[in-house]
């Protein structure tokens, strides 16, 4: 298995808690999603647990996208947030899991253990309320969130815009060129409504879509 999270305190953490387990092998770790889509498109491993609020690609993005790369590799949410709106952004992007970071413990290895067995699993202090009000909604209309009307790639430029990047740094990131980056992000904020940088910005942060804190370098990866 894979793990994705910015925090090097949190990887480490996990790696111990799991690699405990007789049955259970992490491969590697990364800090970004965009490092996590990479490794799961060379290793291709069971089961990724992804944060959510990550820099370069939101474990959202990233999850959407891993699914593309290894259609077999399996997500589980692990996140501080706890409402509605991500837990239905998670579970529509293909995640089977969704744990809440205060409750991880022995509940991150009954996750991994339920997922590689082809079930979901959703945090106990996920109330049953959120799980029903999901799958109606799944069947009468599409969760209406702002990031609804954007495309994956104006996603993606939206972080990588939050995070202080120039348009030529993102072109080099996307392979695109800058007058085609700077027409993503004049659209993308004209869908959100947005007049500036900073109001980019905020709505990233209410979103979930960038973290809060300063970024700490990725630990070394490992394999088996």
């Amino acid at each position: 298995m894979l793990l994705a999270d910015d925090h090097a305190v949190l990887r480490d953490g996990l790696r111990l808690l799991l690699e405990a387990q007789h049955d259970i092998k992490v491969i590697a770790d990364v800090a970004n999603g965009r490092d996590a889509v990479r490794q799961v498109a060379q290793l291709c491993p069971d089961i990724v647990i992804m944060d959510i609020a990550m820099p370069e690609l939101n474990g959202i993005e990233a999850t959407r996208q891993i699914h593309e790369v290894c259609p077999s590799a399996q997500v589980i949410i692990l996140s501080i947030y706890s409402t509605s709106e991500h837990i239905f952004q998670a579970l529509q992007v293909g995640a089977r899991g969704y744990l809440l970071k205060e409750s991880a413990g022995i509940e991150v290895v009954n996750a991994v253990r339920a997922v590689h067995a082809g079930q979901r699993y959703l945090s106990q202090k996920i109330s049953d309320s959120v799980v029903n009000e999901y799958i109606l909604q799944r069947k009468v209309v599409e969760v209406k969130s702002p990031l609804a009307y954007l495309s994956p790639r104006e996603r993606e430029i939206l972080q990588l815009v939050v995070t202080g990047k120039s348009s030529a740094d993102i072109a080099k990131v996307l392979y695109l060129s800058s007058k085609t980056v700077e027409t993503y992000r004049s659209r993308l904020m004209k869908k959100l409504e947005v007049s500036d940088i900073p109001g980019l910005v905020k709505f990233a942060i209410q979103h979930g879509l960038t973290p809060l804190e300063p970024q700490v370098p990725p630990s070394a990866n490992s394999t088996i």
